[in-house]
């Protein structure tokens, strides 16, 4: 295994309750209120829909706002990644990544081992540098039993809420997550600072039709089928552990695009309060996060001599 490389589950789709609109000859990502589900491929500046978008549609009326899913791994904090992240607004690049107490920080001598304040109280990543980052990865279908979509968001509420949802769920099922029947679904909520207008995250729920008590019992009937075959969880559970511990960071330059969009939205004048499971766009940015912050610690450096 090459050391520095986070090993992470194999992606075969994206989630995303947005989309890209064309406006003054710029693309730009704006709110949606309901899922899609796209391929890795970009055509024509779009991201081509994949397969599983169109079957789900037609399994239902309306608008695409819960999807059928279930998890590689009994370990909610496996399925769902959250981090505070401050990404370089050029590449994409991590700069650093921390969980309130410690970080990780790229530096010009390498990776350091620093304190980590969270937003809020850190000099660092103050004036919206540094937010909240979550990735949870997903099973849709059963044409790829170890390939995943991936839904990144940096939403307080879907981040909240899914860790919540996926450690009870866990709890209640005797640590067979794997195996729950469950569906995402999206939900809407007012708030002051949406200005009491709808915003959308991502919740996680038993499939409609169903209760609780019947997904446990489906999952105990799975995980008994799965024991007899000789699928051995706790080994997949380990070796993620491991994969992910392998690298200092878990975004890869080549998702560096996509990022910015993710973490940047006010600059392309979309709600910063809006869930972003965003798309990639090639648009103008700003200059790169490094220079700005010495800039800002320039001035204020001048202001207190």
């Amino acid at each position: 295994m090459l050391k520095g490389l986070s090993i992470t589950p194999p992606v075969v789709g994206r989630i995303a309750i947005g989309k890209i609109v064309e406006k003054n000859g710029k693309r730009l990502p704006e709110k949606d209120d309901q899922f899609t589900l796209t391929t890795q491929v970009q055509q024509r500046g779009e991201w081509m829909l994949h397969p599983l978008n169109e079957t789900l549609r037609k399994a239902t009326q309306g608008k695409l706002r819960t999807i059928p899913v279930r998890f590689l791994f009994n370990d909610p904090d496996l399925n769902l990644r959250a981090e505070y992240s401050c990404f370089d607004r050029d590449t994409g690049r991590p700069v650093c990544v921390g969980d309130g107490k410690t970080c990780r920080r790229a530096g010009d001598t390498g990776i350091e081992e620093l304190p980590c304040p969270s937003p809020d109280g850190c000099a660092f990543g103050r004036g919206g540098a540094c937010k909240p980052y979550g990735r949870l990865n997903v099973l849709i279908g059963d044409e790829d039993e170890m390939g995943s979509f991936i839904f990144r968001t940096t939403s307080y509420n879907s981040i909240r809420t899914l860790a919540a949802r996926l450690h009870y769920f866990g709890a209640v099922s005797g640590n067979l997550l794997a195996c729950l029947p469950l569906e995402l679904k999206l939900r809407g909520k007012s708030t002051t600072q949406s200005y009491r207008s709808a915003i959308y995250y991502v919740d996680l729920a038993v499939r409609a039709g169903s209760s609780l008590e019947v997904a446990i019992t489906e999952a105990r009937e799975l995980d008994a089928r799965r024991k007899a075959a000789g699928f051995d969880q706790q080994a997949l559970d380990t070796a993620a552990h491991a994969g992910f511990g392998n690298g200092a960071f878990e975004e890869s330059i080549e998702d560096g695009g996509g990022v910015v969009d993710e973490f940047y939205p006010a600059e392309s004048g979309d709600c910063s309060t809006h869930d972003a499971g965003r798309d990639e766009t090639t648009r103008p940015v700003a200059s790169g996060l490094k220079a700005r912050l010495d800039q800002r610690a320039a001035r204020l450096g001048g202001q207190a001599a």
